[in-house]
């Protein structure tokens, strides 16, 4: 007798009642949210089961950008092509940042997925309305290398392994190490520089007491932009 995992039951019947739902156009951003704590594997396994090409958006969050109409246009520019009933779009989970791509996909009548370590659930980081399904990977980081520089954290891996395709719009630490190892691995990825919000990384900076930042391009910007393929 065939059996049926669990987890991609419940997913699948998640999928099923997104079907349901109204047209993009009428209800862009009242999905049926799916926020599942799940493993890199039980990530994965989800993915493949429905069989469609996942866009990645990787960049900055809570930095935000100094300026996000020009970040949406690069993002609008490479969904352009791309058939809704085959791709998915996905992202950080979060709302911030890189996050408002997420109400632009939906918008077009793309299905959207994030990824995002427990981190942001226990310090109950607000969500994107506009994602459809949410795994919560644990994970004693945000994501990115491991000390040893050499594994990346779960979170991380898991986006990294169900990604057929990576786009960074600026971006950290985390952006950096991710789309590092997607091109290690061989995947397609592209870069596009951007610059994290100046207010507020000036903030920041104070309000630990460190020096006014006078570059604003993110750690992403000096490990990719000379290696853009």
């Amino acid at each position: 007798m065939l059996r049926i995992d669990p987890f991609i039951a419940a997913c699948a019947i998640a999928a099923f009642a997104f079907a349901l739902v109204p047209s993009p156009a009428v209800s862009a951003c009242q999905p049926p949210q799916q926020l599942t704590e799940a493993t890199p594997d039980q990530v994965r396994a989800f993915f493949q089961s429905k069989r469609a090409e996942v866009i990645t958006f990787l960049g900055y969050s809570g930095a935000g950008y100094e300026d996000a109409n020009a970040m949406l246009g690069h993002a609008a520019a490479a969904l352009k092509d791309l058939d809704p009933k085959r791709s998915i779009v996905n992202i950080g989970a979060t709302a911030e940042g890189i996050g408002a791509i997420y109400e632009l996909a939906k918008q077009r009548g793309f299905t959207t997925s994030g990824i995002v370590s427990t981190q942001a659930r226990d310090e109950k980081v607000a969500l994107s309305p506009c994602v459809d399904f949410v795994f919560y990977v644990k994970d004693a980081t945000w994501g990115g290398y491991l000390p040893d520089k050499k594994t990346l954290s779960p979170t991380s891996s898991a986006m990294v392994a169900v990604s057929d395709v990576m786009i960074a719009i600026g971006g950290g630490d985390v952006a950096r190490d991710e789309v590092l190892e997607a091109r290690r691995l061989g995947k397609k990825t592209k870069f596009i520089p951007a610059d994290m919000n100046h207010a507020a990384a000036r903030e920041k900076a104070a309000r630990k007491g460190q020096p006014e930042p006078t570059d604003f391009r993110g750690a992403a910007d000096a490990a990719l932009r000379s290696r853009t393929p």
